[in-house]
């Protein structure tokens, strides 16, 4: 079921959980509407009424400037102006949504060098240089940073591990973005942070055209139920090099997906002492993961932290005990594409393929958009 939330609601929800008051009253920037998202709950944006945008990031707010407008006099707010290029995003998750609405032309810089992009669009714009590699997010080129007059970085929450590298970049006169999609429950919500990258483009009505096609794959699924009694039971794991497994949380973004698709997420909150921290995975041992997932109905091993599975053969080389897992007897072990991850715009069609898997429909890899099985 979809859902609108205004962002009137988020901005009020949020005064009132972080105790900020200094937020921007509406009645100094000439509020005149809201963004409306369906599923994002990490960002909201206040149109004005001089063709000006509030953006509103947790407990940060910037003033966005399209082309042709200009700042209120009474303006305290960091300013975004509209970018036409050489942007640099170190957030690798919000490359592909980029990609998605037709924006790669206004990236020029990024944190990751080509050999860590599985996205082909991404890759052959680093080849040609109109996208380059400028350090890690946690020592980037600063020089590059200013001869290339970049209008505007975009990092993810890694950058709080070195904040004397947002202080630096914004001491630059850029403005800095801190995108928080990986905090969003729902998985459609990581993709709806195109609709922000689409409002700092100018490009607002395609990229709300591109979230509206890609939501549709999920309300398809959706409308087909499948009953609890029938739902087939997943796990999602790797395997470390030290022999531990590598699980999702329960309720984090992956575990949602398969519940969307209509399966059950093998790990319940109570069948394991939960890690209380930001991150999304934990890692647990072997006889651990043996006792509640033997008999899941179905494996499914994500590639990007330990690499491809070919076969099971190569699963059970990393543990004899997978010999005794049910989805192994019953060959229903499947691998995540090593485009998985970066491609945030495919959630809905992951959420298609694992319905695919749990109905029993996945008979090709041609498919399939994110998953192979493994023999």
């Amino acid at each position: 079921m979809t859902r609108r939330f205004s962002v009137s609601a988020f901005c009020f929800l949020w005064l009132v959980s972080c105790g900020k008051s200094d937020m921007p009253e509406a009645s100094e920037y000439g509020i005149c509407g809201q963004m409306q998202l369906e599923y994002a709950t990490q960002f909201g944006v206040d149109y004005c009424d001089n063709g000006c945008a509030l953006i509103h990031i947790a407990e940060e707010d910037y003033l966005f400037v399209p082309t042709g407008c200009s700042v209120p006099e009474n303006n305290t707010l960091p300013v975004i102006f509209q970018p036409s290029g050489n942007i640099y995003l170190a957030s690798s998750s919000a490359m592909d949504l980029f990609d998605a609405i037709g924006g790669m032309d206004a990236v020029s810089m990024t944190s990751t060098d080509k050999d860590g992009w599985s996205l082909p669009n991404v890759r052959q714009a680093m080849e040609h240089e109109k996208l380059v590699f400028i350090g890690k997010y946690s020592a980037p080129d600063y020089e590059a940073l200013t001869e290339s007059d970049c209008p505007l970085a975009i990092e993810n929450m890694m950058i709080s591990h070195s904040p004397s590298v947002r202080e630096q970049i914004e001491s630059l006169g850029i403005p800095v973005i801190v995108e928080r999609s990986s905090y969003e429950q729902h998985p459609l919500g990581r993709m709806e942070w195109m609709k922000l990258y689409g409002l700092l483009l100018g490009k607002e009505e395609t990229a709300e055209s591109v979230f509206q096609e890609k939501a549709a794959v999920l309300q398809a699924v959706e409308s087909d139920d499948i009953p609890p009694e029938e739902q087939k039971t997943a796990a999602f794991f790797s395997i470390t090099t030290n022999g531990s497994v590598t699980i999702r949380k329960p309720g984090d973004y992956i575990s949602q997906m398969i519940q969307l698709a209509g399966g059950q997420y093998i790990f319940a909150p109570d069948m394991l002492h939960v890690d209380d921290n930001a991150l999304s995975t934990m890692n647990i041992q072997m006889e651990s993961f043996y006792a509640n997932a033997k008999d899941a109905d179905i494996l499914i091993y994500n590639s990007t932290i330990e690499g491809q599975l070919n076969s099971i053969s190569q699963l059970i080389e990393k543990s004899s005990v997978f010999q005794d897992f049910r989805a192994v007897q019953n060959d229903n072990v499947w691998c995540t594409e090593q485009n998985f991850y970066q491609q945030t715009s495919g959630a809905a069609d992951m959420i298609a393929d694992l319905r695919k898997i749990f109905c029993g429909q996945a008979d090709t890899a041609e498919q399939l958009h994110y998953l192979h099985r493994i023999h």
